[in-house]
């Protein structure tokens, strides 16, 4: 499973023999498998700055997962590939997300743990604030030509009714620079083929002979050229309308056929020429993004231990990855009873959801007897 649970309990010797005992039975019962989660001695500061870090933090987090998660999903998109390659991509420090939480340290170059903890978590805000306006503005010129090339490439799809034609005809199928003749492209059913050979040079006077030429077909029909002169074209259409016969109205421009077909190779070319760098950033920032949120991770759970535990600072984090997701709810029961003891109301309230707790505003779901975090490793579901 790519889930985690990232749990602190006191770390005096009762508690220290509850984790030994959540150890024992979560790894007999194969419900979770756990690793200690190393968090470094910060400067507390006042506990009125800690409540305050507490919510701002709480706000972080949602923010960095929110963009870790949109960065994933751009990757996705970038390589229009299936979920399985972009995942390749999703790295942090160059190993699998899996392998990075399951062996956290705090990283002491980029985040001094002796400096205070509101700078800590300041430089940790902006660093994300930057990635995210970064991702915003790169993926929206990336999105735009992408958009572009697409609505091109549109053109180029669909039946001959719609389709543009330039990718189609040549200069040599039409009569070009004539003041009196014009030549015309007309879209004929597959089962009417036969009744144009025959017809098309009677559906009006002056139609050349022998000028028709199929350029191209799809499934339901044909185009076909024919040169006439211009003074009988709207009678041409009338007849080939009572014919079945459509005219597309189409008339040769070169200049205008060699700038749509340079917009589409401009727009091929600037597209390639973007997708390596952009995926390359997204790698590296993505990295970056993922690391910050352990991070935060760890400061919340630093945080909200001093709380909960209180001063001196002595608590210990675990690192739980349940085996199954069938066993989580036979997991949350172990560690509210092993834990119980830390808050007798609230375990009593969980393990019996029909008892209230005076004074608690959080819904039970949301409050354990331990400090309790989550960690969602499916950033592509």
């Amino acid at each position: 499973m790519s889930e985690f649970w990232l749990i602190s309990a006191p770390g005096d010797r009762e508690n220290l023999q509850a984790l030994e005992r959540m150890n024992t039975v979560t790894s007999k019962s194969h419900l979770s498998y756990n690793t200690k989660f190393a968090i470094p001695d910060f400067k507390v500061g006042t506990l009125d700055s800690l409540v305050g870090l507490s919510d701002e933090l709480g706000k972080l987090d949602t923010f960095a997962e929110s963009l870790i998660r949109r960065m994933a999903q751009s990757v996705v998109e970038v390589m229009e590939d299936s979920k399985g390659k972009a995942q390749e991509h999703l790295l942090a420090n160059g190993v699998d997300l899996t392998t990075f939480v399951t062996h956290f340290e705090w990283d002491m170059a980029k985040y001094p743990a002796k400096q205070p903890l509101v700078s800590v978590v300041d430089t940790i805000a902006k660093q994300l604030a930057q990635i995210e306006t970064d991702l915003k503005s790169r993926t929206a010129a990336y999105n735009t030509l992408k958009t572009n090339l697409e609505n091109l490439e549109k053109k180029s799809m669909g039946n001959l009714f719609t389709r543009t034609l330039s990718d189609i005809v040549n200069k040599e199928d039409f009569v070009l620079d004539s003041e009196y003749l014009v030549t015309l492209l007309v879209i004929v059913p597959k089962p009417n083929y036969s009744q144009w050979q025959k017809t098309y040079e009677s559906l009006s006077d002056m139609v050349v002979p022998r000028s028709t030429k199929l350029i191209t077909e799809d499934k339901e029909g044909g185009l076909f050229t024919v040169t006439l002169f211009r003074k009988v074209i709207e009678d041409f259409k009338s007849k080939a309308r009572e014919n079945k016969f459509t005219v597309r109205e189409f008339y040769y421009d070169e200049k205008e056929i060699k700038r749509e077909r340079e917009e589409m190779a401009r727009l091929l070319s600037d597209k390639k020429q973007q997708y390596g760098p952009l995926l390359r950033w997204l790698k590296v920032n993505f990295s970056e993004a993922f690391i910050a949120w352990i991070h935060i991770k760890a400061l919340r759970v630093f945080v909200e231990s001093v709380l909960r535990y209180g001063l001196p600072v002595n608590f210990q984090a675990v690192l739980l990855q349940p085996q199954k997701k069938s066993s989580a709810k036979r997991l949350r029961e172990v560690l509210n009873s092993v834990f119980r003891h830390l808050d007798e109301v609230a375990a009593t309230s969980i393990l019996d959801a029909s008892v209230e707790i005076p004074g608690l505003q959080l819904s039970n779901q949301d409050y354990f007897p331990y400090v309790y975090f989550h960690i969602d490793l499916s950033l592509l579901d």
